[in-house]
């Protein structure tokens, strides 16, 4: 159950960052150098192309990722615990980011023509910029965070972990489920020295 909450939740977190992330890199960095029609064309395609998307995926990857919180906690997974609790955090941030400041100005842009731009559109322009920025770069955090989180649970499971090593106990016997095939025993090799012990040697040769 775990193994497919994860999956899920880093297929949702990828799918929210990917697109924050190819927007800003592809077209927000440049916003500045285009024209004002040329902004308002692009400015109202991607709020209608990617509006209703996000307003899915945001909310479903906060919805899987507390889930996957509750599951590794109660799981006793404590580093991924926290892990995926840091980047739940992390793009609730981005969420709260996008509602408060980039949603009210794409509402604000939709409104615009190019005959009628405000005269403050460039700052509006700029600080919707600034802020797109900001959240990608959360939301970068709160995947790397995730990764970290599923990279700790599979380490702490993979063989040769601390649960799986071989241990002695006070007795010299090996912990039952613990000792690899073969491995030879402390009392196993006492019973070896002292067979060696009793055995008879050579006679030393006097001159």
């Amino acid at each position: 159950m775990t193994k497919a909450v994860q999956f899920v939740t880093l297929l949702l977190f990828s799918l929210v960052t990917g697109v924050l992330w190819g927007t800003w890199f592809s077209l927000s960095r440049s916003m500045s150098e285009i024209t004002p029609g040329t902004f308002l064309e692009v400015g109202r395609l991607m709020i209608a192309n990617l509006g209703g998307p996000m307003s899915v995926l945001m909310p479903s990857a906060l919805l899987s990722g507390l889930v996957l919180c509750g599951l590794l906690f109660r799981g006793r997974h404590t580093s991924a615990g926290l892990f995926a609790s840091a980047a739940l955090v992390l793009m609730l941030v981005a969420l709260v980011v996008t509602l408060t400041v980039n949603v009210p100005i794409d509402r604000q842009i939709q409104s615009w023509t190019t005959a009628a731009l405000p005269p403050d559109w460039r700052a509006t322009r700029d600080r919707w910029e600034y802020y797109h920025a900001l959240r990608t770069l959360v939301s970068l955090a709160a995947l790397a965070c995730l990764f970290a989180s599923t990279l700790s649970t599979v380490w702490r499971s993979a063989p040769g972990t601390d649960q799986d090593r071989f241990r002695i106990t006070a007795l010299g016997r090996p912990v039952a489920g613990t000792a690899g095939a073969g491995a030879p025993s402390i009392n196993s090799r006492s019973a070896q020295n002292q067979s060696s012990a009793g055995s008879p040697g050579r006679p030393s040769r006097r001159r």
